[in-house]
């Protein structure tokens, strides 16, 4: 009966995404015109490749955010290593996230010229066990249809939410194995599927994938009450664990190491992945801590670039002496705000300071954001209480070490500080205690990933 109710709603689903079709072309254009889409791949997003199929098997990776690109990469170096006959394509729906991603992706990438018109098509040399990066098509019929058509991939690997009923329903008609890895669903999304109007369609659609390996336990029981067949559940753990070094250009490196230089005698903490009206609360710390550490610094790395460039351009106004990442400012005397205006360099940032403090997480509607990275890197590691799915990761960091991870509220963050800044085995304790942590929970994660795909996917996808 749900299954049936489920075919009912994707066949509404799909022909009003087809009537719409031409208006969200409309409003592709106008997002290109205002610098969100790329300027000149953005009819990828239309389902037309710019690039040539490599010849023989396809696993088809996607991922919407850079978050979600970076948890994937370690997986698809795996499948490269244990399918070097299988070609690889990725996809992601931000610019901003296909910019980094490209770089990071494994040797073998095909990188492709782009052209100046778009009625061209750039020939590349493609090869096996190669790996290309495409923009995701727009959930409507003929955009699937199309990107499906062309690149006929044996199996499909999203990555967190990405459920999309044309692309999911698409490629079960195409036959055409479906995983859904690190699957997560928001509190706000679990909310909306789980209404009597919309839980046949979530239903239908989760009944088409081979395996579902959930972030954790929690929302493995999400994916269950949303009638998910219960043996396509499989557990692995959180591929954001899955920490990889990426290298930077020569210029980051020679900037990263001038920064070593400059903060090497004075006190560092770093805010990470700030939202809008999360800097109120970051400069009120700031200037209570300036009064009593006069030579610290803080450095400011904002979920945005711009968003950063408006920190920056509000704190001069105010007199304040600011040094920006993006101009290669140094951090002479008398500056002690430091704001990361760039994107891919988070990881190293960690590397500068013993106190990291992750944002997205000190106002109410916000949903956190990965401590993974900077427990990897060593730092003692704060964060707000507003951290959505990721309070699963808190969680399991502090069961493997209380002393891991420290939630505090935006009043609390002041205290916090002066705690870690005055008493330097508390630090020590704190920042050990993280790593340590980390180290434990990211242990055979890809190994476990990789097995659940193979076993449940690629053994019969790929015959």
């Amino acid at each position: 009966m749900i299954g049936e109710k489920g075919k009912l709603l994707y066949t509404v689903y799909r022909a009003l995404t087809y009537g719409l079709s031409p208006f969200l072309y409309i409003h592709l254009r106008f997002r290109v015109l205002r610098g969100v889409e790329h300027p000149v791949r953005w009819p990828e997003r239309l389902g037309r490749a710019s690039t040539l199929r490599p010849p023989g098997h396809l696993i088809w990776f996607h991922t919407a955010s850079l978050g979600e690109g970076m948890a994937a990469i370690p997986v698809i170096k795996r499948c490269m290593e244990e399918k070097p006959d299988c070609a690889i394509l990725m996809t992601s729906t931000t610019a901003s996230a296909f910019e980094i991603i490209t770089t990071r992706l494994p040797i073998g990438v095909i990188y492709q010229c782009i052209p100046k018109a778009n009625s061209c098509m750039t020939s590349v040399d493609v090869t096996l066990g190669a790996s290309t990066a495409q923009f995701a098509p727009l959930d409507i019929p003929a955009a699937i249809n199309a990107f499906l058509g062309y690149w006929k991939p044996n199996a499909i690997m999203l990555m967190e939410g990405e459920l999309w009923p044309n692309l999911i329903l698409g490629a079960s008609r195409n036959g055409i194995a479906l995983a859904l890895l690190n699957a997560r669903m928001s509190a706000k999304s679990f909310s909306r599927w789980s209404r009597p109007i919309l839980l046949p369609l979530i239903s239908f659609m989760l009944s088409k994938f081979s395996v579902i390996i959930p972030l954790s336990t929690m929302q493995g029981i999400h994916f269950q009450l949303l009638q998910a067949p219960p043996y396509v559940i499989n557990f692995s753990g959180d591929l954001k664990y899955a920490v990889e070094e990426f290298d930077i250009s020569k210029r980051g490196v020679q900037g990263i190491e001038e920064l070593k230089v400059q903060l090497a005698h004075r006190r560092v903490w770093m805010v990470s992945s700030i939202h809008r009206g999360e800097e109120e609360v970051v400069l009120g710390v700031h200037k209570v801590l300036m009064h009593m550490y006069p030579d610290m610094v803080t450095i400011i790395v904002p979920r945005y670039p711009q968003h950063g460039r408006e920190i920056a351009i509000e704190l001069q106004k105010q007199g304040l002496s600011v040094a920006l990442r993006s101009r290669d400012e140094k951090l002479v005397s008398g500056t002690s705000i430091y704001v990361v205006d760039t994107l891919g360099e988070l990881r190293h940032f960690y590397t500068l300071t013993p106190i990291a403090v992750i944002g997205g997480s000190f106002l109410p509607g916000l949903t956190g954001h990965n401590i993974s990275e900077a427990a990897a890197a060593g730092c003692a590691v704060l964060t707000g209480h507003h951290v959505g799915h990721f309070l699963d990761m808190v969680l399991k960091m502090q069961q493997s070490n209380p002393l891991s991870v420290l939630q505090v509220s935006a009043e609390e963050l002041v205290e916090a500080l002066i705690e870690l800044f005055s008493n330097s085995e508390i630090l020590e304790v704190r920042r050990l205690a993280a790593k340590q942590a980390f180290q434990s929970l990211s242990s055979g994660i890809v190994a476990n990933v990789w097995n659940h795909i193979n076993f449940n996917v690629l053994r019969h996808a790929l015959r």
